[in-house]
């Protein structure tokens, strides 16, 4: 294997362009390059292969899982956190959303009771039911007449009265 001038190891050349690392870890790669790797595996022989160049073993049973869930749990984690903050503002925004309607429906009914006021003096709301009830008893009672009879009967003195007028115009 051929090192090249950042310290890596010549199979990881397009790894470079993530190089964001702090100046000690060059340092420990220049050292000792056979025994640094700062990637993952691509799999578990390439694994057991640089585990055999450290000259040990290591299991691999639950590594690679283990640290997949912690970064799963870590993203949901963060996800929960974000979707939980914007709960909080909508549920803020909703608050703010009542409140105003609450002033809006409040603000009507002042208005109503003002203009009443304003149209029919004291107790606006009493002559208007009262106003009310004497329509609905005049309905009844005008329901009640023979229409037909009073029409039959109106009709000719009508007509009379427009003639008058027509002829003095």
């Amino acid at each position: 294997m051929f090192k090249d001038e950042l310290g890596n190891i010549d199979t990881n050349k397009d790894m470079r362009e993530n190089a964001g690392t702090a100046q000690a870890v060059f340092e420990e790669a220049n050292a000792n390059p056979d025994l640094i790797r700062r990637e993952g595996f691509a799999s578990e022989a390439e694994y057991r292969a640089y585990i055999a160049t450290l000259g040990g073993h290591v299991p691999v049973e639950g590594l690679v899982d283990a640290a997949r869930l912690v970064s799963n749990d870590h993203a949901l984690e963060s996800r929960l956190r974000d979707l939980r903050e914007e709960l909080e503002n909508l549920r803020a925004r909703l608050h703010v959303i009542q409140r105003q309607a609450a002033t809006v429906v409040a603000e009507n009914v002042r208005w109503a009771d003002a203009s009443a006021h304003a149209q029919l003096g004291a107790q606006p709301w009493l002559k208007l039911a009262g106003a009310m009830a004497a329509t609905f008893l005049v309905t009844r009672g005008v329901r009640r007449l023979p229409l037909g009879t009073v029409a039959t009967t109106a009709m000719p003195l009508v007509v009379a009265v427009m003639n008058r007028k027509l002829a003095r115009g």
